[in-house]
């Protein structure tokens, strides 16, 4: 508990930084880029109409049930693939975020532990502008602004502290063995099959124990929340206040383990130069 104690501390204590550098370290991995920041935007996008033309139309996908009522392949797809490019994205690039700038972090002070965050936050602007054309884009199709909007503060800042979490543990374990971040790229890469962006749970219903285990991905809590929201379908967090439950023990769980990682071998990080 003190090893989170002091990490959280070191969070809130230069959140003010984290946010300069955030911005300053998304800008400066477009700076050569005609297109600039847009491409922040544009590869998810792109992304979503391969999967939906895979997935939806060379699979001629039938709408999805949710709630009692049948909502479009695309919209059901692009909310989920919103989620996951935000998780992907942060997990990966905040995994190997404190190895990268060891070199840098050796000549000036400044926490370790902040470090994974100022990616996480910077993917984090790309989050929100994506649910903000998703907005657009619900309320062309007639999905309006509902009650259940409420929701989409608590899932953002869930999906925040799951990639957060994460990532204390293996920007930690990557820095260590550098094979680990290899090995989680596949592993990501991966989870996007088992995590319900593409397709379903509800197809596993004849396997209840596959989906039961499914359930257990915190991932696929978060993606469905969202859905909930746009779709207005439920308060997903109190119909499914069980689930709510575990995720955030999860949460508690991973943040414990990865603070304890983090402040028992960051004083040896200089040492994995």
């Amino acid at each position: 508990m003190k090893s989170l104690w002091i990490v959280l501390q070191e969070q809130i204590k230069n959140f003010y930084l984290i946010r300069r550098m955030s911005l300053y370290d998304m800008k400066s991995k477009n700076q050569n880029n005609y297109l600039g920041i847009v491409w922040e935007v544009l590869t998810p996008v792109i992304s979503i109409m391969i999967y939906w033309f895979v997935f939806g139309t060379l699979r001629q996908r039938e709408p999805i049930e949710m709630g009692g009522t049948e909502v479009p392949f695309f919209y059901w797809l692009a909310i989920g693939f919103i989620v996951w490019t935000f998780f992907f994205q942060g997990s990966i690039e905040a995994s190997k975020s404190i190895y990268r700038r060891l070199k840098m972090l050796s000549k000036m002070s400044f926490p370790l532990s902040a470090i994974p965050n100022i990616t996480i936050f910077s993917k984090f602007y790309t989050h929100v502008i994506m649910l903000f054309l998703a907005f657009l884009v619900f309320q062309l199709a007639g999905y309006y602004v509902n009650i259940y909007y409420l929701q989409l503060i608590y899932f953002v800042i869930g999906t925040y502290a799951l990639i957060f979490a994460f990532s204390l543990i293996t920007s930690t374990l990557s820095t260590l063995v550098r094979d680990v971040h290899l090995l989680l790229n596949s592993l990501l890469r991966m989870l996007l099959y088992v995590s319900g962006v593409l397709w379903p749970l509800s197809l596993l219903s004849d396997f209840p124990l596959i989906m039961k285990l499914m359930q257990l991905n915190p991932l696929l809590y978060l993606i469905e929340g969202y859905r909930s929201v746009f779709f207005g379908t439920e308060w997903y967090i109190v119909t499914h206040w069980e689930q709510s439950l575990y995720f955030w023990g999860v949460i508690f769980l991973m943040m414990l383990i990865g603070a304890t990682l983090h402040v028992m071998f960051r004083r040896n990080f200089i040492d994995y130069l």
